[in-house]
């Protein structure tokens, strides 16, 4: 009798909270959460110098992040729903606000009836509610909390309709041209979607905020002192070598969704996959892009050959010291071929000079093909000469004649 008793309050507060009519998202859960305990095998690595897979999806893309260069793409710009893959793009902001210090992550943030009313994925936020920024952070990124998030969201900007807004403003800064936002959290709504493309841009924007992986790469935690338990939706995070993100996302009308990342080696990789239509095709599928990428690719960063210092004329010094920073390349394993490097540097420079000034290039090329074009800077000033330090150094050199 007791047990029905429970069972029947468990099913009243679900209803309450409004969880029932989000049953087609991936949840939020208390421990024990099942699938942070379950076995899961993956296909054999592919070799295969051509990526191939007969899993199921709606459009996915590999992307090298140091690069940006796109290793495979299937539909990458095509508009679809990407579920709550959304936060990625959420995610940025709040980590820009961090990194800004337009907040911080022991900062205390009230819960209003707005957040705490979000259905589908949650933590249960109860509106007065107070709970920190790095707890809220950790919901949204772990379990993909639409309540932490809009928590976040108003803390950061004011209004949920702000972030939104800001969202769509970041979209456009980043290029991305078939991406547009409704919501923060992607739960469906018209006019709300984005591209396997997209995604990979503003992921590969994220990962610039190294804070993030602090966070990206939780397998089990928990918030509110020990009381809640969270278990990442990310399977890659457990299951995969090096997996070190990013984020998950499911409805009925996105289908399974992910944007998943992974280092090995000094290589980022961003495997992203669409309109799944299961999870366990998902993490294959992403499983086998990463797969690919480090079987086929690896970064080499090259010794520069470059002159110390380029000659100056009318400067108070007669010559300024350069710098550049070596690249990151790309490169195909087993590919032939020596790599080359074009320097690209006039005889000299007219003073003034301003450190960090570009005066040159260098270009990386393997079998004709640009890998890479460096800028060359001046590391440090050159004045130009004044007219009474030109007359003294004129006379300096007369009466050195003499």
């Amino acid at each position: 009798m007791k047990k029905r008793c429970f069972a029947f309050l468990v099913v009243c507060l679900l209803l309450v909270r409004g969880v029932l009519p989000a049953l087609a998202t991936e949840e939020a859960k208390v421990y024990p959460y099942d699938f942070a305990f379950e076995a899961f095998w993956y296909e054999p690595s592919l070799s295969a110098v051509n990526f191939e897979s007969s899993l199921p999806r709606k459009s996915c893309l590999l992307m090298e992040a140091s690069t940006g260069k796109v290793l495979y793409a299937d539909n990458q710009h095509e508009r679809l729903p990407i579920a709550s893959v959304t936060k990625v793009m959420a995610t940025l902001l709040i980590m820009e606000a961090l990194d800004g210090g337009k907040i911080a992550l022991e900062d205390t943030v009230t819960v209003s009836e707005r957040a705490a009313s979000m259905g589908g994925s949650q933590v249960f936020l109860e509106p007065g509610e107070q709970m920190s920024v790095d707890d809220l952070l950790k919901s949204v990124i772990v379990v993909s909390a639409n309540d932490a998030t809009v928590a976040l969201a108003e803390a950061i900007y004011g209004s949920e309709e702000a972030f939104i807004a800001a969202m769509n403003q970041k979209g456009k800064e980043l290029g991305l041209k078939n991406t547009n936002f409704v919501n923060t959290n992607g739960l469906p709504a018209q006019g709300h979607y984005s591209s396997a493309y997209d995604v990979a841009v503003t992921t590969r924007e994220l990962l610039k905020h190294p804070t993030v992986l602090n966070y990206t790469n939780i397998w089990m935690d928990t918030i509110r002192d020990g009381a809640f338990g969270l278990a990442n939706t990310n399977k890659l995070v457990r299951f995969y070598k090096g997996a070190n993100g990013m984020k998950t996302g499911f409805t009925s009308e996105a289908g399974y969704c992910l944007s998943g990342t992974a280092l090995r080696d000094g290589m980022q990789l961003i495997a992203v996959v669409l309109g799944s239509p299961t999870s366990e095709d998902r993490f294959a599928l992403a499983k086998q892009l990463l797969d690919f990428g480090f079987a086929n690719y690896r970064i080499f960063t090259p010794e520069m050959d470059l002159p110390e210092s380029l000659p100056v004329t009318c400067g108070v010094t007669d010559r300024v010291k350069l710098t550049a920073e070596p690249p990151a390349l790309l490169l195909e394993k087993g590919a032939s071929g020596e790599l080359t490097q074009t320097l690209t540097l006039p005889e000299t420079t007219e003073a003034p000079v301003k450190k960090g000034q570009q005066l040159g290039t260098v270009e990386f090329t393997q079998n004709g093909v640009s890998l890479a074009v460096i800028p060359v800077f001046a590391a440090e000033d050159a004045k130009r000469m004044d007219f009474l330090t030109m007359i003294n150094r004129i006379f300096t050199n007369i009466f050195s004649f003499l």
